[in-house]
């Protein structure tokens, strides 16, 4: 697989120096930064702003979510 490139639609990037987490959507119309997540309500609201009906165990699905450096479900600065 290519660098950058990735099977799951949705990524939450690596936490940033000052804390939260960028996610972005994948489609094949190319790519969305949604936003800055601080928190997994964060993460949802944007997700269900952008039409993904979203479940508790979707945010831990790898089809669906990749989750980029650190671990899933931590915001805090990195």
């Amino acid at each position: 697989m290519l660098e950058g490139v990735t099977s799951a639609p949705i990524v939450v990037h690596q936490p940033s120096i000052s804390g939260g987490r960028r996610v972005t959507v994948h489609s094949n119309s190319g790519s969305e930064i949604l936003g800055t997540a601080y928190s997994d309500h964060d993460l949802v609201v944007f997700l269900q702003g952008a039409g993904v009906a979203v479940a508790a165990a979707f945010l831990d699905d790898p089809r669906w979510v990749e989750w980029r450096g650190g671990h899933a479900h931590e915001f805090s600065a990195a």
